[in-house]
């Protein structure tokens, strides 16, 4: 779903008729005000943790400033889901800290005799915060 809005934006932005252009983005404006205000709503109204973790509620709820989360509390969560992936590898990481939305980590350990196993762990661990945390503003390995 997420695709096919991007791509009506897309077209949106290609319209050759400025007046156009712009009556489109102030309506995408205010559709998005009218959706924040009633998710901030239900979100105060809401008792439930799963709002949080729901695979489509959860970016709904970032997209709006909205999630009920830290990006902190997210990257944690989502490292502890990875970690047994890495142990099985020989490695672990260690979240250093997040500064201005960039997540700063450790890696630790490495599985022997596998060349490739520092990009591999890294891969799964950039997946896992990405899936958790998408307004993460970068990822750096330390």
């Amino acid at each position: 779903m997420l695709d096919r809005i991007e791509g009506l934006l897309q077209k949106v932005e290609a319209c050759p008729d400025p007046a156009m252009k712009e009556t489109a983005r102030e309506l995408v404006r205010e559709l998005l005000d009218f959706h924040r205000e009633g998710l901030e709503r239900m979100v105060a109204l809401a008792t439930d943790e799963r709002l949080a973790t729901d695979p489509k509620v959860a970016p709904l709820l970032l997209l709006h400033g909205l999630h009920p989360e830290p990006l902190e509390t997210r990257i944690g969560r989502a490292l502890e889901r990875v970690r047994p992936y890495l142990a099985s590898h020989g490695g672990s990481v260690e979240l250093v800290g997040v500064e201005e939305g960039r997540v700063h980590l450790r890696l630790q350990g490495s599985c022997d005799g596998c060349p490739s196993s520092s990009a591999t762990m890294k891969g799964a661990i950039e997946e896992a915060i990405l899936a958790a945390a998408p307004d993460a503003a970068g990822i750096e390995m330390i």
